[in-house]
């Protein structure tokens, strides 16, 4: 501070032919002293050290302090009303922003809530959810740890437990931190703290032997030398925190070359600066148990490296430099102001020889010059700063030292989302050196699962559930599952979705093949006894089987093993209609010839008794004709069916949730029943002609093999339908394409196989006497 007071008052522009004093109080970094000296200064009592040589005002137009927030917060609240401008250059409490209550209070190193928020962002970068926190008792730490928990919880950060302390506490207290610290799971501890608590907490550290601690410090500690070199390599190796800017002044090390005690007899500050260069003692000691040896004036300043002789000032001195400066310049435009141009009543200005401290107020909050070094300094609307940091890791260097390497840094005036420039692979880590510490209640859940919280723990601590069925998550730790759309279906590791099976009774796998297998085999057997009834077509059993019919069942049975093929492949509109309406009218027309068949045994029966002409009205147009009716209605009703309301096809999706079944919906249920209905009531009506017809006295009736084909009909449609409903998907196709087959064959069999045998095999009874029952057999 005397430095840039010297500096200034040098200066032929700044405050031209206007000299700076100064007086200067110890706070002793206790807030009831600090307040006490503000008050000493306020009322012009007695001061520490005096200039007679200064005329002016008596009191003090600013005040340059203090440096802790807690002692800041005091002085500021006390001095207040008085109007008097106060310059910080340490005290970073946000809280101190608050114009509404400290209205007289500027500073010159940034608030706490822009450090707070770059830890934040640090804490994300690294990836970091899990951390501990550690604070000062004081306003700085606990009003700066609040901003910092504040900002970290928007990241989804939780904190593993936050424990305060301050330097006087009971040992006691210092050790149960500790072993907080040293249980917690996390090894990254944020530190918000001041250096003299922090080296209290990192001795009993020490003590305890805990060792692996990531730290992030603030600017308050990580600069400062708090313990020597050896434990600060085992404790504070891979520290990484903000510290404020560095800046370097050359002519700061030519000032303190040529400070000696001689040109400055009876100056308390030279006196304490020399005793602590050189480790000595300038006044004579007297039965002291402690003997430091007596400085002799001759010592030497060149060449002495250290703290006290920098050629880069270090972030407080900055500030301090900084403040002097601000309060100079405000000072310098209050001597500028041209009278009928002030700022003040009637537009008048302040006489720098007799001015209120007010008026210079006025004046520093709109202060806006470039400092010596090159950097713009103002004040925003809450007496801050531009917040500027640079970022610092704490490093072993080949001495086995520690030494602080600069590893980025943070711009306050730079655009949104660009503030934070960082290096990463500069970075040394405090355990595995060029890895980044994990800091994880929990491992994230991988796509494919989501977080479900652990009752009575914080949301960072959570266990990791697998997506239902046909839900997935494609981000690590997904909080909900997202449900794949209709057709499409999860896959195996849950985090995808893809298209679901689609099944259907296709012709290329193995039960498809089988069915159209036995389709053309029964084919073949129809075509096989077509051949065999026309090339005997002239024979008694044959003609006595009315031919006509016969034929023509042939064709309906083998239309009917034809017709299970539209019930294979992949369902469309043609097939799902042509399925069901062939379906309809082929078996109509098969029962139809067999009930033909069967009418004509029952006629042909009655027309052997006397005066009987039955026959003349069953002949073979009537046949015909019968058979064409029966199967036409069966025709209209499919044809009102598909003009209706027709069969389509249709995704089914409710049977399996990971399979769309392909198949054909009927579309009007009326239609459909009416069809089957049909079908079941000429079978039934067939049926009991044949049963009742089954006695008849020929050789030969017919009545007895159609009574047990309609018998075999019947119970496989019969069986047919608990088989329908239970079976799954493609299966329900499969049933009822061999219920058709089994029915077709049962007809084939039953009316054709005996006939065929006798024609082939037995050639002597395919006689009209043994027909008749008149002849024996053969």
């Amino acid at each position: 501070m005397i430095f840039a007071i010297e500096e200034i008052n040098q200066n032929k522009i700044l405050l031209p032919n206007i000299t700076l004093g100064y007086k200067i109080h110890d706070d002793c970094s206790s807030s009831a002293i600090a307040s006490e000296a503000a008050l000493a200064l306020v009322n012009g009592e007695e001061e520490l050290i005096d200039y007679p040589e200064c005329r002016g005002s008596s009191n003090v137009a600013a005040i340059i302090g203090c440096d802790l927030s807690t002692s800041s917060i005091v002085t500021a609240r006390t001095i207040g009303s008085f109007g008097i401008p106060m310059v910080s250059y340490f005290s970073t409490c946000a809280c101190l922003s608050d114009k509404q209550e400290y209205p007289t209070f500027f500073r010159t190193i940034p608030s706490d809530n822009y450090q707070s928020k770059l830890l934040a962002e640090l804490v994300k970068t690294f990836g970091w959810t899990w951390i501990g926190a550690v604070r000062s008792n004081t306003d700085y730490g606990n009003f700066g740890m609040q901003a910092f928990v504040e900002h970290v919880q928007k990241f989804g950060v939780c904190i593993a437990y936050s424990e305060s302390f301050y330097r006087t506490d009971p040992a006691e207290k210092i050790s149960k931190v500790v072993q907080v610290i040293k249980r917690a799971t996390t090894k990254v501890v944020v530190a918000f703290a001041h250096q003299g608590d922090m080296r209290i907490l990192l001795q009993e550290i020490l003590h305890q032997n805990v060792t692996g601690i990531q730290w992030i410090a603030t600017e308050g500690w990580i600069t400062e030398d708090i313990l020597p070199q050896e434990e600060s390599v085992s404790l504070l190796v891979g520290t990484i925190g903000p510290a404020t800017r560095r800046t370097e002044i050359a002519s700061l090390r030519d000032y303190l070359l040529k400070v000696h005690p001689s040109r400055f007899p009876g100056s308390i500050l030279v006196k304490e600066f020399w005793e602590n260069v050189f480790t000595c003692n300038m006044t004579k000691q007297r039965n002291s148990d402690f003997q430091m040896r007596q400085c002799t004036g001759k010592e030497q300043l060149d060449g002495i490296e250290n703290a006290y002789l920098p050629v880069i000032m270090d972030g407080s001195s900055y500030h301090v430099y900084k403040a002097v400066y601000a309060v100079a310049h405000a000072l310098d435009d209050m001597l500028s102001c041209e009278e009928g141009n002030g700022p003040f009543m009637n537009n008048t200005c302040a006489q720098i020889s007799n001015f209120e401290p007010w008026q210079l107020l006025h004046y520093l909050r709109s202060v806006n010059f470039t400092a010596p070094t090159g950097e713009i300094v103002f004040f925003d609307e809450n007496g801050d700063p531009i917040p500027t940091y640079e970022l610092i890791n704490l490093q072993s260097n080949l001495k086995g030292t520690v030494e602080i390497a600069n590893i980025g840094y943070y711009d306050g005036s730079a655009p949104l989302g660009q503030e934070l420039v960082l290096n990463i692979g500069d970075i040394m880590w405090s355990s595995v050196r060029s890895k980044i510490p994990r800091a994880l209640c929990t491992e994230p859940c991988p796509p494919g699962t989501r977080k479900v919280s652990r009752k009575g723990q914080p949301i960072c601590c959570f266990d990791c559930a697998e997506c239902a069925d046909g839900e997935i998550s494609n981000d690590t730790d997904s909080t909900d599952c997202i449900k794949c759309p209709l057709e499409y279906w999860s896959n195996q590791q849950k985090d995808r979705c893809v298209g679901k099976k689609i099944e259907f009774l296709s012709f290329g796998e193995i039960l498809g093949f089988v069915l159209v297998t036995l389709a053309l085999v029964g084919v073949c057997f129809t075509l096989a006894t077509t051949a065999i009834f026309f090339r005997y077509r002239e024979t008694p059993i044959v003609k006595a089987n009315n031919s006509e019919l016969s034929f023509l069942l042939l064709f309906a049975l083998m239309l009917c093993f034809l017709c299970s093929l539209t019930f294979i492949g992949e369902p469309s509109g043609w097939s799902c209609m042509l399925r069901r309406t062939a379906f309809g009218i082929v078996f109509v027309l098969c029962i139809s010839c067999i009930l033909g068949k069967t009418i004509l045994v029952v006629i042909a029966f009655k027309a052997t008794l006397p005066n009987n002409s039955v026959m003349n009205w069953f002949g073979p147009m009537q046949q015909r004709l019968g058979v064409f009716i029966l199967t036409f209605i069966q025709g209209l009703i499919c044809t009102i069916w598909l003009t209706v309301s027709p069969p389509y096809p249709l995704k089914n999706m409710t049977y399996y949730r990971d399979i769309i079944i392909l198949e054909c919906d009927v579309g009007s249920l009326k239609a459909f029943y009416f069809v089957s209905s049909y079908i079941g009531l000429l079978s039934t009506v067939c049926f009991l002609l044949a049963f009742f017809a089954r006695k008849l006295p020929d050789n030969f009736n017919d009545a007895k093999y159609i009574t047990f084909s309609m018998l075999i009909f019947c119970a496989v449609w019969i069986t047919f339908i608990p088989a329908y409903v239970s079976s799954p998907g493609k299966y329900t196709v499969a049933v009822e394409v061999f219920a058709i087959w089994a029915s077709s064959f049962g007809l084939l069999v039953c009316i054709f196989a005996p006939k065929c045998y006798v024609i082939l095999l037995k050639p002597q009874n395919n006689t009209k006497k043994h027909m008749m029952g008149k002849g024996p057999s053969q």
